[in-house]
Parts: structure tokens; C-alpha cells; sequence
């Protein structure tokens, strides 16, 4: 695959992902302001993004809306009041939103006719045990039309036979894109060559890409998501300075430098970090860290490592790893 997909240049049919709002709302509960969500919007239509991640369709039932931000729902009404007519006004960037398997998303009734929708997809999310009600949702979302793609959860601590049966299971829908998901920022090159391959024989000839999704807790982020499109990827995901929870994910501002593409404008990306992202800092703890770190080498959900950095000694990195050595 790497003679498809030369380093020096770029190719065209790549697309980028931006879900800053979306991965970023796990950090605060997806309370963002509807300036900051506004600032990110107009961002990625000046960059020349291609999809934006505005959030998830989850269940209000599941996620009341005393304890979470409208991005947590999506619903037509938050969207509009951001975006407008977004398909008429900017129809260069698609906006997207995430869907969870495991009973996390009243899908059957949050997910609209796309018609109706600004929302151009909808990308399924699952751990390997959720992949049947996940395959349901694809095809539920696809009669709506909606563009699709299915993102199989903590990839590295999922069994190869599941993975290969969430792989043959997923090559039967109408997906665009089966998704390298990272979660606990554990793989290193070699395991995102071995998935990336896996991943592009599962889908070969059936018109479906391969997509990336990495975390930082290694800071690898952005090597990993390298390394995938040498081999091909075609559907990259980034977040604006890696905004993400625990470690964060792949800097959008270095990817979109990488890339080499006239198409993006990275000035607009430069503009909303400095007057939207950055001062963000002062409210919510993100990026890599030594607890983050361990919570990577030891391949464990950043769960602990956030709850750790929100105590009274962030900075006793000592407590923490023995601790993490007697959860392992």
C-alpha cells in the first residue's frame, strides 16, 4: 500500500475529520458555549476541513440535560442555532456526529431523515460486544441517508478473533469507512501497520476506506496518524491542539502541516486555537502527562489518570503508577 500513498505529496481523496467538539465534550461534560461551537464551525469551513464532528446523538434519557451540553444530543434545533442552513451555505464541509452502541443513543428515534438533517453522517461507535446492535444502527442510519462509518472502541485490548469478526461484519454494511480507534493511546507504529493492513484487507474492492482515530497518551498521536496514511488511510481524524479528553488526540495544526495540501488554510486553524482553544486551558486539564502516559504503557482506560490530575497531588507521579501497578 505505501507505493499508493507517497509521503512527498498528497492525495486528494483524503479527508480530514475534525471532532474537537465532539471528543473534546468528554472533558466538560459537552458544555461548550455556543461561541466557542460557533468559533470551531467557522474554523473548519475556513480551513477547507471536510468533515466537522459536532457532537453525539446520544440519549437524553441517558445523558440529562441538567448534567450535559446540547452537543451531547444533537438535536436539529442546537444544530441550527450554530450552522443555519448549513447544507446551502457551506456545503464544502459536512458535519457529522457520533452514534454509541450499548444503549447510549435512542438511535431509532434521535436519528432523522438526513433530508431534514444538517448532518450529512452519522459514525457508529462500539466496543467488539456491542458489533450487532452497531450493524443495526449502520443500516438504520444508511435508509436515512446518511453517509456511515464504523469505529471498533479500544482496539488495543480487543481479541484478534473479535476483531476479525467485527471486521467481516462491518465489510457487509453500507459503511464508507471502518475506523483505527486508539482509545488508550497504547499502539505503536508496528501495531498501526498490522491494524491499518487488516483493517484495508477486510474492506478491499468494496469501495470502503480505512480511517484513524489516535490518542495521545504515548504522545504518538500524530506519528500513529502519519504512519496510517503512508499506508493508505484515507479518513484522518484531528482535534484543534489535540483537544481531547485525558491526553487529547491528533493536533489538527500538525496534521493539516503535514499533509501538504494547497486546499487547507491553516491560518484559520492558528486563529481559533489562539482565541478559542487556548484560553480553554484555564477551565480543563488535557494533554499528555506522566499519569496519562503510564495509563498508555500499562494499555488501561485514562479514566484513573484524569481522576488522578483533578486530585490534591497531580504531580505525585510515584503514588499514581504504584497505583496503576496494583489495578494491572
Amino acid at each position: 500500500m505505501i507505493d499508493k500513498a507517497p509521503w512527498i505529496t498528497y492525495r486528494p481523496e483524503l479527508r480530514v475529520l475534525d471532532c474537537t467538539i465532539r471528543d473534546g465534550g468528554l472533558i466538560n461534560n459537552s458544555k461548550f458555549t455556543d461561541d466557542q461551537v460557533k468559533a470551531v464551525y467557522h474554523a473548519c469551513v475556513a480551513s477547507g476541513i471536510d468533515y466537522m464532528e459536532i457532537g453525539y446523538k446520544n440519549s437524553v434519557e441517558q445523558f440529562p440535560r441538567a448534567e450535559y451540553g446540547p452537543w451531547r444530543h444533537c438535536e436539529e434545533e442546537d444544530l441550527r442555532r450554530i450552522v443555519g442552513d448549513h447544507k446551502k451555505v457551506a456545503p464544502g464541509l459536512k458535519l457529522a456526529a457520533m452514534a454509541d452502541a450499548g444503549g447510549k443513543s435512542d438511535w431509532k428515534r434521535q436519528i432523522i431523515p438526513a433530508k431534514d438533517s444538517v448532518l450529512s453522517m452519522i459514525r457508529v461507535a462500539c466496543y467488539a460486544s456491542q458489533i450487532s446492535e452497531a450493524v443495526e444502527m449502520i443500516h438504520h442510519c444508511h435508509e436515512q441517508g446518511y453517509e456511515t462509518t464504523l469505529n471498533l472502541m479500544a482496539v488495543s485490548i480487543v481479541q484478534e478473533a473479535e476483531i476479525d469478526t467485527v471486521l467481516q461484519l462491518a465489510a457487509k454494511t453500507p459503511i464508507s469507512a471502518v475506523v483505527v480507534v486508539d482509545s488508550y493511546g497504547n499502539l505503536y507504529r508496528e501495531q498501526i501497520d498490522y491494524l491499518v493492513r487488516k483493517y484495508a484487507k477486510s474492506v478491499e474492492g468494496m469501495k470502503k476506506e480505512v480511517g484513524i482515530h489516535a490518542h495521545n497518551n504515548l504522545q504518538l498521536a500524530f506519528a500513529n496518524t502519519i504512519e496510517a496514511i503512508i499506508l493508505g488511510c484515507n479518513r484522518v481524524d484531528a482535534t484543534l491542539m489535540g483537544l481531547g479528553r485525558g491526553a487529547g488526540n491528533c493536533p489538527m495544526e500538525l496534521l493539516l502541516g503535514f499533509l501538504r495540501n494547497p486546499k487547507f488554510k491553516l491560518r484559520a486553524v492558528l486563529d481559533v486555537i489562539q482565541h478559542t482553544i487556548l484560553p480553554m486551558r484555564k477551565q480543563f486539564d488535557w494533554g499528555p502527562s506522566i499519569p496519562y502516559n503510564i495509563t498508555g504503557q500499562m494499555n488501561m482506560h485514562p479514566r484513573s489518570a484524569m481522576s488522578f490530575r483533578a486530585s490534591q497531588t497531580p504531580d505525585d507521579y510515584l503514588a499514581f503508577y504504584d497505583r496503576a501497578l496494583s489495578d494491572v
